[in-house]
């Protein structure tokens, strides 16, 4: 048990010098300069230069933007709408963002999970934190808000007893209405229609206005039933 509990730190150590190493590079290094350039008319070149392997690429960028927080993940969705339109646009955004939040969630899991519980012990799942319900339904309304960071819940759930499964589903679900919005919205901007483009963006307001009103009708919901 100490040889594996030796090996797993090891690892553990190995992978954050790895992961503190990329840090350094993307946002010091040498490529900090292109990710503070980062914009939807570069991320649209290199689609346009890389060919076939232009969904690869939009499906790596996004999955590196969910991982690497300070990267805007806004700016690929809408240049893979404007490179392949709503549909096809939507399914690389999901797929890309749905890896990347599978594996912030287990970087999170792995590294910090049982620090966590260490340092606070039971504490860490009391109340709502330790409700398998409660937690799906926050990640899952939390993808419907974009001014929510998707990175942060994503590396937050890994740190919580949640299931894998349950993240996975709650994300999935929540991620295609939105993905679908930012690509229409991202393709009707190349179309140079800005009136098909204005209610992509009310489309988007709506989207992110309607978990708001479930969590403002569940609760008022309570209330009643208290007085009662």
């Amino acid at each position: 048990m100490t040889h594996g509990f030796l090996i797993g730190t090891i690892a553990k150590g190995a992978l954050a010098a790895v992961l503190v190493l990329a840090a350094v590079a993307l946002f010091v290094g040498p490529l900090s300069d292109l990710v503070e350039n980062l914009d939807g008319e570069r991320i649209s070149d290199w689609v346009d230069a890389a060919g076939t392997w232009g969904p690869i690429l939009i499906i790596a960028l996004m999955t590196v933007a969910i991982i690497a927080t300070p990267i805007p993940s806004a700016p690929i969705a809408l240049a893979a709408g404007a490179a392949y339109g709503h549909t096809l646009g939507t399914i690389y955004i999901v797929i890309g963002a749905e890896v990347g939040a599978l594996a912030a969630f287990a970087l999170a899991r792995f590294l910090g999970r049982d620090v966590l519980t260490r340092w606070l012990g039971d504490k860490v799942d009391k109340g709502w934190l330790g409700s398998q319900n409660a937690l799906t339904f926050t990640v899952f309304a939390s993808r419907l808000m974009p001014f929510i960071s998707f990175d942060i819940v994503s590396y937050a759930a890994g740190l919580s007893c949640l299931h894998f499964w349950r993240f996975a589903v709650a994300t999935l679900a929540g991620i295609i209405p939105a993905s679908f919005v930012l690509a229409h919205f991202g393709n009707e901007a190349v179309s140079g229609e800005p009136g098909r483009a204005a209610w992509a963006a009310i489309g988007l307001g709506a989207l992110t206005l309607t978990p708001l009103v479930i969590v403002a009708v569940r609760d008022r919901r309570r209330k009643r039933v208290s007085h009662d």
